[in-house]
């Protein structure tokens, strides 16, 4: 190979990294919408590129990748943690304190280790709790999750953490904490309400249920289910698709067979991640027998431009799995 050849070789390749980082950077990584659409397989093959390039987001997920394919803790996962761990990625540095109680001890299979599980959450909480002291909540979620003490889950809610918000909703239903039993629903629906206004499309969903059950609250209810589906929620498209073509009707949605059969179309994207096929083969065609062939273009028109205009789906798993 000659010397130019060498040196374009050498750009290219940097040149390749560097548009992998500002992607990353930017909230965009194949691997990462991959992962959260369940398609692990996939989501391993994209996420390996990525994390070679350095990309500390990438190598963590790599590994969360890797151990929910096999289950248990490998060598292979606990190479890219600790490869992210060494980026002072705080949730690497969980999982690798988490390793002592994983099904890896039960199968006597467990990686070697130079650091022990317990050196791994002393880091992360060395890195975190200067943080959480000074207000940051994101830290203070992270310090909940190292010390599972509710009291950093509930500073982190009060500082406006969407995450740690829709967890204290589901401790407080689940009857956690100490509350009187009406101040406890409204609790409930006051933590999924701040949740979901941050951002969370989880909590959107959980908040529309509260509505519909609790205070019989159509309007804000459907605008909840209609949000959760524009930021890409599965379980938020799938409804939101459903009762557009009132299959079934439910939470008063006005009929419209082209939008709904557009929307749950979209579905066939998660085609290999959480059995959603048998869900989209069932429920489509049900929508379709009321169509037109006109419709049905139309509709297939509309699900195009929704693809253009909205974030990829995903089941928006927890980032720190168990």
């Amino acid at each position: 190979m000659s010397v130019y050849f060498r040196i374009l070789a050498i750009v290219i390749s940097a040149l390749t990294e560097t548009c992998a980082v500002a992607a990353q950077e930017n909230g965009f990584s194949k691997g990462i919408t991959l992962y959260n659409q369940l398609k692990i397989d996939s989501a391993i093959a994209e996420l390996k590129k990525e994390a070679q390039s350095g990309i500390s987001e990438s190598q963590y997920y790599l590994g969360e990748a890797l151990r929910k394919r096999n289950r248990y803790m490998t060598s292979e996962a606990k190479e890219w943690y600790e490869a992210a761990a060494a980026q002072e990625n705080l949730y690497a540095m969980i999982q690798l304190g988490r390793s002592g109680n994983d099904l890896c001890k039960v199968m006597s299979n467990c990686p070697d280790s130079g650091k022990p599980p317990a050196d791994w959450l002393k880091n992360a909480r060395a890195l975190a709790e200067p943080l959480a002291e000074k207000g940051d909540a994101e830290a203070m979620y992270v310090m909940y999750e190292i010390t599972l003490n509710r009291d950093w889950l509930e500073k982190s809610a009060n500082a406006g953490n969407p995450d740690a918000q829709f967890w204290m909703a589901i401790g407080d239903k689940q009857g956690e904490g100490f509350l009187l039993p009406w101040k406890r629903k409204e609790a409930v629906g006051s933590w999924f309400k701040a949740s979901a206004e941050g951002g969370n499309p989880r909590a959107m969903m959980e908040y529309a249920a509260y509505l519909y059950e609790n205070e019989g609250d159509l309007k804000v209810a459907r605008h909840w289910i209609k949000v959760a589906a524009e930021k890409g929620y599965k379980s938020g498209v799938s409804s939101y698709g459903a009762y557009l073509a009132h299959a079934p009707e439910r939470f008063g949605f006005e009929l419209d067979l082209v939008k709904g059969y557009a929307i749950t179309s979209l579905l066939k994207d998660l085609d290999g991640g959480g059995n959603v096929q048998v869900y989209v083969e069932e429920v489509l065609p049900e929508i379709a027998e009321k169509m037109t062939s006109q419709q049905i273009k139309e509709a297939e028109n509309f699900a195009i431009q929704w693809k253009k205009s909205h974030p990829p789906l995903s089941f928006f798993p927890d980032k720190l799995s168990r």
